[in-house]
């Protein structure tokens, strides 16, 4: 029996393949209940309003990055950011980092990795590459789907992208090349640009490494926005799982960063699981959190609130139904658009956490795994595993957020790292 009520939906998807967004017009407004100093995103996003393409629908303008779910290969591809959207109408979204080689190469087949639908944006493309001309290229032939940002990845410790060449982590060890990079994506491109990396990398780990880092891009650079994964990489020996574990955070390198480059915009990144958390972050000073599987695993638990707990939007009272009844619609619009791919296992990947913690979520998930194997849209597949999930569930809007740990950076000023002194001659010209 289907569980959805009707059919009247609250919005319509544009099709992924028309979504060549050319000279897009954007631009940001003012809040007051953010501190003064979060108001260099407004300088930092904005850009003079262009004519854009009738025929697209775009948003007339989004709030800063105050939130966003971070770039995660395999992840956040363009079903999981459907849903997220459904849910959070102000989180920044970011794709998988796509390889600059891999965008020059499909060239001709470019709306397979690039396009997306006009209701994610705000979204940002992070790009990863050790070519100049690549990147540069890959950067030109992004535009006309007019992302609002490009990031470059320096952060990623995984071996099919460290491993090969000096490529995503492996970028910390030689900042000059990565501020020629930064240099070339920018003007290569009429947005922002932006680095995600982390600490430090194996042994090159110090506070005043990370601060030449830093200190160099930013320099001979236009970057001034970045995002700190607040772990070191170990590239030998470890998994990126164990990556994203085993090395220990140290949020006091963050924190030294926002007292010793005041004129820079640093996004916090790594351990952070709840809205308390968050919140806790931007309280100690952070000018943006990026949340990476606690966003993915626990969907309706973390986009849930952000825009009423990070952005100060009054609650829309949605429900898990009428955001399945939306992603219904999507799914069964791109199922099989390249051929076998996306079939229903694929589009239906990022909703395995949407219950988590409710009652019927186990049922669902194994009714969900049965049903793979023999429903062929969207619309079989919610008729065949809904019923596991009570009315009381589908219906009721987001609870209280999950309690964290709202003390966690109490004490963060007593542990800051000894205040950073460049080498200036030494650091710009080495």
């Amino acid at each position: 029996m289907m569980k959805f009520a009707g059919c009247s939906l609250a919005v319509s998807f544009t099709p992924i393949s028309s979504n060549i967004i050319k000279n897009r017009c954007r631009f940001s407004i003012g809040i007051s209940r953010r501190n003064l100093y979060k108001s260099r995103f407004f300088s930092v996003h904005n850009e003079k309003e262009k004519p854009h393409d009738k025929a697209v629908r775009v948003a007339k303008y989004y709030l800063p990055p105050w939130f966003s779910v971070a770039p995660m290969m395999d992840w956040t591809d363009n079903h999981y950011r459907t849903l997220a959207r459904l849910i959070s109408k102000h989180a920044w979204l970011y794709t998988e980092m796509l390889a600059a080689e891999t965008i020059v190469y499909q060239e001709g087949n470019l709306d397979r990795f690039l396009a997306y639908s006009p209701e994610q944006h705000p979204i940002v493309l992070q790009i990863g590459g050790s070519n100049l001309e690549s990147l540069a290229k890959a950067t030109e032939l992004a535009n006309a789907y007019g992302y609002d940002e490009i990031n470059f990845n320096c952060g990623c410790p995984s071996p099919r992208v460290a491993g090969h060449g000096c490529f995503g982590v492996r970028l910390m060890l030689d900042p000059k090349f990565v501020a020629e990079a930064m240099s070339v994506i920018a003007v290569n491109t009429n947005v922002p640009v932006s680095v995600k990396c982390r600490i430090g990398v194996d042994d090159h780990d110090s506070y005043n490494e990370l601060c030449d880092f830093i200190y160099k891009v930013s320099s001979l650079s236009p970057t001034k926005h970045f995002i700190i994964h607040s772990r070191k990489a170990l590239l030998n020996g470890i998994s990126p799982a164990e990556n994203r574990t085993i090395p220990p955070l140290k949020y006091e390198y963050f924190y030294g960063l926002l007292r010793d480059f005041p004129e820079l915009t640093f996004t916090i990144n790594g351990g952070i699981t709840s809205i308390d958390e968050i919140n806790a972050a931007q309280k100690a000073g952070a000018h943006g959190v990026m949340v990476g599987r606690a966003a993915y695993n626990y969907p309706w638990q973390i986009l849930g609130h952000v825009d009423t707990a990070i952005y100060g939007a009054p609650s829309s009272g949605l429900t898990r139904r009428q955001v399945l009844e939306q992603y219904q619609v999507y799914g069964d619009s791109v199922l099989g658009k390249y051929g076998a791919k996306p079939n229903v296992r694929e589009i239906a990947k990022p909703l395995l956490g949407l219950f988590h913690s409710e009652p019927g979520n186990g049922l669902w998930k194994r009714k969900a795994d049965a049903a793979f194997r023999h429903f062929t849209t969207m619309k079989s597949f919610f008729e065949e595993t809904l019923v596991a999930i009570p009315d009381s569930v589908l219906d009721a809007p987001v609870a209280e957020p999950v309690p964290g740990r709202a003390d966690l950076f109490a004490n963060i000023d007593s542990i800051l790292p000894p205040p950073y002194k460049s080498r200036e001659e030494d650091i710009l010209y080495a």
